[in-house]
């Protein structure tokens, strides 16, 4: 498995240039408010923009032999499912707190009087949509709003994928543009680039929780049954298992089994970021957060940086995710880092 996984990352992955021959298509489903990104005829993701999330994701995230790696709840009822942070969809990018609104929490799940306290990303357009022999490109525009319709950032982001045998990438780059006055993302723990990983997945656990039964009702469960969770973090530095909470690294590893299938989650951080090394709030229950702009909390109140954009400022934020389905080394992390960072 080693020399296999040595093969394929030191060669076309690695140098940037070309990704394999599997063809990846970006179906645009305008009526179905998604966009679909099948590898070599097979679902990878899909962009999706419905009107019960509260912000644009990708959703669901398959692995190459076909293993659903995101959470199923609260968009699909799926047995064994934790039903905590309704908020926690796919891949998202937001804040909990931009101008003194809550955007990272915000769901369904809120009650109509606390809803002033939230703010609400609105997809706005599909921009262009390349697919391509090993690589294709979405990029679309949304709007940061107040519960009062007005805009505070404009966004335009770009997912670039790609793909190889045993290897799937996303390249996220988002660009936030000021329309307020003012835009203050006061020093937060929620934030900032994430994704909600499925139950096998997750760091194994006796704490007690509600889970979804085969009827989809929740149900509390006073034992957790960790026979199928087999999950562990890793970070650059060496740290690993629920102490990689509030460390601060270039990339974060998620690791575990699915059906016989070794499966990688890897989040990389960009040298160009604000904030760059991110801090991670990452936790056991499948959480998997990279956070560059908070900083209070993780440090212990060491640094703050409440960032800031005065309108017409920008800023560009940009993530690496990599979803293996094998077990990489460090030093083919690195290598990944590496190229990504140029």
């Amino acid at each position: 498995m080693k020399l296999l996984v040595m093969t394929l990352l030191s060669g076309s992955l690695l140098l940037g240039s070309a990704f394999g021959k599997e063809p990846i298509k970006l179906e645009v489903k305008k009526a179905e408010k998604k966009v679909n990104v099948l590898v070599d005829g097979k679902l990878f993701t899909s962009y999706i923009y419905p009107k019960n999330v509260k912000k644009p994701v990708l959703w669901p995230v398959m692995s190459a032999e076909g293993n659903m790696l995101t959470r199923s709840y609260p968009m699909v009822n799926k047995s064994g499912d934790r039903t905590d942070h309704p908020h926690h969809v796919g891949i998202w990018l937001n804040y909990g707190d931009v101008n003194g609104l809550d955007f990272w929490n915000n769901s369904e799940a809120i009650a109509p009087k606390d809803r002033a306290h939230y703010g609400t990303i609105f997809h706005k357009d599909i921009k262009k949509a390349k697919s391509g022999n090993g690589k294709a490109l979405l990029v679309t525009t949304s709007e940061w709003k107040t519960p009062e319709n007005k805009v505070l950032l404009e966004e335009e982001t770009s997912f670039a994928f790609k793909a190889n045998d045993k290897v799937r990438i996303i390249d996220r780059e988002t660009t936030l543009k000021a329309i307020a006055p003012t835009v203050k993302f006061t020093d937060n723990k929620e934030g900032m680039f994430a994704i909600r990983v499925a139950r096998e997945l997750e760091l194994p656990s006796d704490k007690p929780t509600k889970l979804m039964d085969s009827h989809g009702v929740i149900t509390k469960v006073a034992k957790m049954d960790n026979s199928l969770v087999k999950g562990n973090y890793r970070a650059a530095d060496g740290v690993e298992g629920g102490k990689v909470w509030g460390t601060r690294n270039r990339w974060m590893k998620l690791s575990s089994e699915i059906n016989g299938e070794k499966v990688n989650l890897i989040i990389i951080d960009h040298p160009k970021n604000v904030g760059y090394p991110t801090y991670w709030h990452a936790r056991g229950y499948g959480l998997f957060a990279a956070n560059t702009l908070g900083h209070k909390i993780f440090s212990k109140g060491v640094s703050e940086l409440n960032f800031q954009l005065s309108k017409g400022e920008k800023a560009t934020f940009r993530y690496r995710l990599v979803v293996a389905s094998a077990d990489l080394t460090d030093a083919e992390i690195n290598k990944l880092a590496d190229e990504y960072a140029k």
